[in-house]
């Protein structure tokens, strides 16, 4: 394998603040909700725009980082993310009621909506196909730490210090992120995308947050269908399929959807798809498991979740050396069977389950999600060329929001309808629905790994 020069990895590092900075704000702020409407004087329906507006605005402006990655240049558009954000956050932190906080809330969004696609597009230019594994796995241990120390670390700060520092911890993270950035990131060329497709945008910019949006208040509401959700995840479908029929038949679109006819990056990205649904489903599963069933706070919730994150930080940069020599589907394809199988014993465990098999058991899956999550992602944008990255990483970060989306509301469903029933026969039953969920990843890992196999044999054919 082609040896990594300091200065790449060096990117990858700068690159890592911003999306360690962008997942960790998600976590922390969801657990301190109750506390900005108490000191806010917000209803519980009020408060929790706080988080649904984040999300709404971050689906917003994902479809345009592709386009705007052209425009002025990956780095200049990764810089000007995360000092936006960056800023957001400290103004958050000043919000004297709840409607500034949600629009401050929308600008972070926004920004935050750019960040991953960006710094994955900054790294997969300035390391090339053959050793994007190995780099693309220090941003995914980003990408999987946040999410399990934040609730420690929110519920750390809640318990001193007012909930303002839920977003001012932000703020030495973004000053150092970029400061690093303006001295080391490069700033990318700027290109001619041609005139933005505003009808494009329009198209997928309602209907992506919309979809997203439905979905979240589906596994809200108890499972029960309101007519608004209704409406707005049929007119979500629509604009999505909208979109991507525009997309594919215009010579010049918002996202370059020829994409699909690469083989490889159709299985990396529906392998993504479906290892985000597994993937944010246990994210949502797995606290709620520990609170609810297992009556633990939310400072114990996390710290029972650490061994999570540690199996996976552990076992991401063998991920990233492995895809490189082997190639990202028999990677994605092991780490699907080991979460298939790790994942089958939570669904037979009750609320008197040994904690140190828990804990086996939760480092072990992470160790299993390393070798799934990052590999098929990197195999789909190894397969593109240099120039096409903008739209390869925008297009499977936004398949990976659908996924997650899909992923989150199916348990949240199964829980709000069950739990009534029993809280042990609820998370069983759970647990079953999350491992056919990572049956499914497995599936579309394996169809990785079949396609990549056969394009390597491919050129040895010689017709008769």
């Amino acid at each position: 394998m082609e040896r990594i020069p300091w200065p790449v990895w060096r990117i990858s590092l700068v690159i890592v603040f911003g999306a360690f900075v962008g997942m960790l704000d998600s976590s922390l702020v969801n657990v301190g909700l109750d506390r900005i409407g108490a000191n806010l004087g917000a209803t519980l329906d009020e408060v929790q725009w706080v988080s649904t507006a984040y999300l709404i605005a971050l689906a917003v402006s994902l479809p345009l980082c592709g386009w705007l990655s052209r425009k002025v240049g990956v780095g200049r558009l990764w810089l000007g993310a995360f000092a936006a954000f960056t800023v957001a956050s400290g103004l958050c932190a000043l919000a004297g009621n709840v409607e500034w906080l949600v629009v401050l809330r929308v600008v972070q969004g926004l920004a935050a909506g750019l960040l991953t696609p960006a710094g994955q597009t900054v790294l997969g230019q300035a390391v090339g196909p053959q050793r994007l594994g190995r780099v693309m796995s220090i941003l995914g241990i980003a990408v999987s730490s946040a999410p399990a120390i934040g609730p420690t670390v929110g519920g750390v700060l809640l318990d001193s210090l007012s909930w303002q520092w839920l977003f001012l911890i932000n703020l030495p993270i973004g000053a150092i992120g970029v400061a690093l950035g303006l001295r080391y990131v490069p700033r990318g060329e700027p290109g001619t995308p041609g005139r933005l497709d505003w009808t494009g945008f329009a198209l997928i910019g309602l209907g992506l947050p919309l979809f997203v949006y439905a979905l979240s208040a589906v596994g809200e509401g108890g499972g029960g269908i309101k007519p608004a959700v209704l409406v707005s995840l049929v007119l979500g479908a629509a604009g999505l399929v909208a979109f991507a029929l525009r997309s594919w038949r215009r010579e010049r679109p918002l996202l370059d959807l020829t994409l699909f006819r690469n083989r490889v990056f159709t299985a990396g990205t529906v392998s993504s798809l479906f290892i985000g649904a597994a993937m944010f489903g246990a994210m949502l599963l797995f606290p709620l498991y520990f609170q609810i069933l297992r009556g633990a706070g939310v400072v114990a919730t996390g710290l029972s979740l650490l061994s999570l994150g540690l199996g996976t930080m552990v076992v991401m940069p063998l991920a990233g050396w492995l895809t490189d020599r082997h190639g990202g589907g028999i990677v994605a394809l092991a780490g699907g069977v080991g979460t298939v199988l790790v994942t089958v014993p939570f669904a037979f465990l009750g609320a008197d389950a040994d904690p140190v098999l828990l804990q086996v058991l939760l480092f072990l899956r992470g160790m299993a999600l390393a070798l799934s999550a990052s590999p098929a992602g990197t195999a789909a944008f190894a397969s593109v060329r240099r120039e096409q990255l903008p739209d390869a990483t925008t297009t499977l970060n936004i398949l990976m929001r659908v996924g997650g989306a899909v992923g989150g509301a199916t348990i949240a469903v199964v829980l709000s309808r069950l739990l009534p029933t029993g809280a042990e026969h609820a998370f069983q039953v759970a647990f079953w629905w999350l491992t056919g969920a990572s049956v499914a990843a497995l599936a579309a890992a394996w169809w990785l790994w079949r396609v990549q196999w056969h394009e390597r044999i491919q050129p040895a054919v010689v017709p008769a």
